[in-house]
């Protein structure tokens, strides 16, 4: 009887201890570990509006449900130069302030409209941090919804490399 009740009180520690580390992360920080971004949970919010933008909720799901801004962002942390890395996070900044400046309110709280304006402006901004930040928040967000479990399996049907054998198919002679 004893040995059970061990064996019962070992199983809920071993349970609080694989608990822990999501109760001790840090209040509006990110929601996945970054080696060398340092991303609030607003500047999150903000990227993943964003990427709902580029690609919107249709029939299919949109950035935001596919969760494309946490992708952008562990891209971002691990493939690119730290140059680039500070390049991006200055880039957000601008973004948002002027964003800020130029509609006196959040790009969150902002129509559709407004927003895909914004988008459409900065593609064409000579700011080279908001150019940068803007090409790779496009680039791994397209990047990361054409290779999501989603797209890979329900929109395009993968077959592996030389595909079915079919002897009825029809060849030329030459």
């Amino acid at each position: 009887m004893e040995r059970r009740l061990v064996i019962k009180q070992v199983l809920i520690m071993a349970g609080g201890l694989a608990l822990l580390p999501s109760c001790l992360r840090e209040q509006g920080k990110s929601t996945i570990k970054l080696q060398h971004l340092d991303v609030s949970m607003e500047q999150e919010n903000l990227l993943a509006d964003i990427a709902e933008t580029i690609i919107p909720r249709t029939k299919t799901p949109g950035a935001k449900e596919l969760k494309l801004h946490l992708f952008v962002l562990k891209m971002l942390d691990d493939c690119y130069e730290e140059a680039d890395q500070r390049l991006f996070m200055s880039g957000l900044s601008a973004f948002n302030e002027k964003t800020a400046d130029q509609f006196s309110k959040s790009f969150r709280k902002l129509s559709v409209h407004q927003r895909e304006g914004i988008l459409t402006k900065l593609e064409k901004d000579p700011a080279p941090e908001l150019s940068a930040f803007y090409k790779i928040m496009k680039d791994k967000t397209i990047d990361g919804y054409l290779n999501s479990k989603y797209v890979m399996t329900s929109l395009i049907i993968y077959e592996l490399v030389p595909g079915r054998y079919n002897g009825y198919f029809p060849v030329k002679t030459a």
